[in-house]
């Protein structure tokens, strides 16, 4: 029985992943809906995993013995997501100490570390904490005025935690690479992140200005990993026109996350209850 529990849970979340396809709308839709395609499966496939291990390799439920098979089988789900778990901590961390490795400056009322590289990088690097780190090469290339709005931008990221939270969503990517539409669903969540980030410094800076230095940045190559990293070129140049355009029109305002937005995640949860029919 707990064998086709899982199978279950695996049918449904694979379903639900090809049921994403990319749909041009507002920033609040796109982001709702690719993010809870992102993590509703996998949060299925978890907590069903989770139900298994608590009710244990021995017992009945719905008059159908239970096995240890499917017991072992949770068990090696379990020890897949904390490897990869680990793993990519442990590569979040040698990003941060490879940061804090670099001699801090002054840039106006901001503190930086400073890159020693002459390509133009931007970003946020750290967990729930994160430092901003410039290289040389933009320092040296951009004007106060882009330099100004390339600050903007990555302030962003800090105030919405990007780091953190893509962490966390990078270890998911991980952990579903095998499921359907994983990478666009990245790359969509990756975008909106940055539109998100685009349009919190455009109230803070000419979004003329942000554009033009998003030409200059996103036309080089990133120096550092994606992981436990926010940085202002980080969506890749085939979401350039998306990002441009969307600062050259009229403002769309970024909602804030609603209890509401949040309730479908709950189903997700269903298989918990499962526990108290087993005997």
């Amino acid at each position: 029985m707990h064998l086709i529990m899982i199978l279950n849970a695996l049918a449904v979340a694979w379903w639900l992943r090809s049921s994403w396809n990319q749909h041009q709308g507002s920033w609040s839709l796109r982001w709702q809906r690719s993010l809870f395609l992102f993590l509703f499966p996998p949060l299925l496939i978890f907590m069903t995993v989770i139900a298994v291990l608590f009710m244990g390799p021995q017992g009945e439920m719905g008059g159908m013995y239970t096995g240890s098979i499917s017991y072992v089988v949770a068990l090696i789900y379990m020890a897949f997501f904390a490897i990869l778990c680990i793993k990519l901590a442990f590569q979040g961390w040698q990003s941060v100490e490879s940061a804090r490795n670099c001699p801090l400056v002054n840039l106006g009322d901001k503190r930086a570390r400073l890159l020693q590289t002459g390509a133009l990088f931007a970003g946020q690097i750290g967990f729930w904490q994160p430092e901003l780190v410039v290289s040389q090469g933009l320092v040296q290339t951009l004007s106060p005025a882009h330099l100004e709005s390339v600050l903007a931008h990555e302030q962003g990221h800090h105030y919405y935690r990007d780091t953190f939270w893509f962490f966390w969503l990078g270890w998911v990517r991980s952990c579903t690479a095998w499921l359907p539409n994983t990478e666009p669903l990245w790359e969509e969540l990756l975008a909106l992140r940055e539109l998100r980030a685009d349009s919190y410094a455009a109230l803070q800076v000419d979004p003329l200005v942000l554009a033009e230095s998003l030409l200059l940045v996103v036309s080089t190559s990133p120096v550092l990993s994606e992981i436990c990293c926010a940085a202002l070129g980080s969506s890749g140049a085939d979401r350039l026109e998306q990002r441009v355009e969307a600062l050259l029109a009229p403002p769309e305002a970024t909602p804030e996350a609603k209890l509401q937005s949040w309730h479908g995640f709950l189903l997700a949860f269903l298989p918990l209850l499962t526990v108290i029919f087993h005997s």
